[in-house]
C-alpha cells in the first residue's frame, strides 16, 4: 500500500517563481500533495532567491541561476528521513521565493511635528517628509524573522514598521548631522544621507538594506514659522530695531485697524479710522527718520505709536494696547468667537469718553 501511494505521488521536475506582479517579498511553491522529484531543476531568476526549508528550518540558500537537485546539490538533505535508494526518492521539503529587487517610492512622514534640540533656537517642532526604497539582502535572516510560513508576504504587511523605523531615528540622524534647522532645511541630501545611515543596522536586523533615502520637505508649524518670519525679517534689516520698528509699524497698520473697526456702527467705524490715521502719522515720521539716518528718532516715534492712537481715540494707551492688540490678536487665533469680540468691544466703546 505504500508503494502504491508514493507512485501515486505527483513529483515536481520544475520549481520556479515567475511574478506576476509588483508588491510581493516571498512567495512559497504550492506543495501540498506533491513532492520534489530527485534530479528536478530549480531555476531561480534574476532579482530572486530561493530558499529550502526541511522540517522548519533552513537547509540550503540559493541565488539566481538553474540547479540541478541532487545529494550533490543539496548535501544538507541527504539525511531526509524518506530517502529511499530503491526508487528516484523525492525531496520533501518547502520551497521559498525571495523578490530582491528594489521596493521603490515607499512614503515616511511625521504625522506630528516632533521636538529636537537646536544650535540657534535652542529647540524647534519639526516636519519632514520623503520617500525610500529597500530591498532583501538576506533571505534566510528575512524568513525566520518576518515572513515564515505564510504562502506569501506583500509589501503592504511590512510598510508600517518600517515607516516606525523611519520615524524613531529622525531625532538620532539629526542629531548626528550636526546641522542646525535652518542649514537642515538648506541640506536635505545631507539630511537624508544621515537618516539612512542611522536606519541601515535596523533594517539589517530584519534581513533588508536600504538602497536610497530622500528628504523632501523639512518645515516648521504655522506658529513656529511666523516667528521664523520674523526672525528671518530683522535680519534682513541687518537687526537695526529702527528700522526693524518701521518694519512692524507697516505691518500692524491694516491689522490694528481691523481689529479695531470691525464691529458695527459709527463708533467703532471712527475707531478704526482713528487708530488707522494716527499709525499712519507715525509710519510717516518713521520712514522719514530711516531715509535720514536717526535711528533714535525712529524708534522714539515707533515707542510713542501706542499714545498717539490712544490720543486720537480719546483713551488711555493701556487701555488701547489691552484690548485693541489683545482682542485682535485673541480672535485672528480663533480663542475668542466673533460674538464673543463683539462683545468685548462694545464693552470697550461705553469706557471711550
Amino acid at each position: 500500500m505504500a508503494l502504491m501511494d508514493f507512485i501515486k505521488k505527483q513529483f515536481i521536475d520544475i520549481l520556479q517563481w515567475t511574478e506576476d506582479g509588483d508588491g510581493t517579498l516571498a512567495w512559497r511553491f504550492p506543495m501540498e500533495g506533491m513532492e520534489i522529484q530527485n534530479g528536478g531543476t530549480l531555476v531561480v531568476r534574476e532579482s530572486q532567491m530561493a530558499v529550502f526549508v526541511n522540517e522548519g528550518q533552513v537547509a540550503d540558500v540559493f541565488g539566481p541561476g538553474t540547479y540541478k537537485l541532487t545529494t550533490q546539490t543539496l548535501p544538507v538533505l541527504t539525511y531526509l528521513k524518506n530517502w529511499d535508494k530503491l526508487f528516484q526518492s523525492p525531496f520533501k521539503s518547502d520551497v521559498y521565493f525571495f523578490s530582491t529587487r528594489q521596493q521603490i517610492d515607499q512614503k515616511w512622514g511625521t504625522p506630528q511635528p516632533i521636538t529636537i534640540r537646536d544650535k540657534d533656537f535652542g529647540a524647534v517642532r519639526l516636519r519632514a517628509f520623503g520617500n525610500y526604497a529597500y530591498r532583501i539582502a538576506d533571505p534566510k535572516l528575512f524568513h525566520t524573522e518576518i515572513s515564515g510560513t505564510r504562502d506569501s508576504y506583500p509589501v503592504g504587511d511590512l510598510e508600517g514598521q518600517l515607516r516606525g523605523m523611519v520615524l524613531q531615528n529622525i531625532s538620532n540622524a539629526i542629531a548626528g548631522s550636526g546641522l542646525p534647522f535652518l542649514d537642515l532645511a538648506a541640506n536635505q541630501v545631507m539630511f537624508a544621507d544621515a537618516l539612512a545611515k542611522e536606519l541601515a543596522p535596523h533594517f539589517a536586523k530584519i534581513g533588508l538594506v536600504i538602497e536610497s533615502l530622500t528628504v523632501q520637505n523639512v518645515s516648521l508649524p504655522e506658529e513656529l514659522q511666523k516667528i521664523l518670519d520674523q526672525k528671518i525679517g530683522m535680519g534682513m534689516v541687518g537687526n537695526d530695531m529702527a528700522k526693524f520698528m518701521q518694519y512692524q509699524t507697516a505691518q500692524a497698520i491694516p491689522k490694528f485697524a481691523e481689529a479695531s473697526g470691525g464691529g458695527s456702527g459709527i463708533a467703532g467705524d471712527a475707531m478704526g479710522l482713528g487708530a488707522g490715521v494716527a499709525l499712519g502719522q507715525v509710519l510717516a515720521q518713521n520712514l522719514q527718520a530711516g531715509l535720514q539716518g536717526g535711528a533714535a528718532q525712529a524708534a522714539q516715534a515707533a515707542a510713542a505709536a501706542p499714545a498717539a492712537a490712544a490720543a486720537a481715540l480719546g483713551v488711555k494707551p493701556e487701555d488701547v494696547m489691552a484690548t485693541l492688540e489683545k482682542l485682535g490678536d485673541l480672535k485672528s487665533k480663533g480663542i475668542l468667537t466673533q460674538e464673543e469680540f463683539d462683545a468685548k468691544k462694545a464693552e470697550l466703546l461705553k469706557k471711550l469718553v
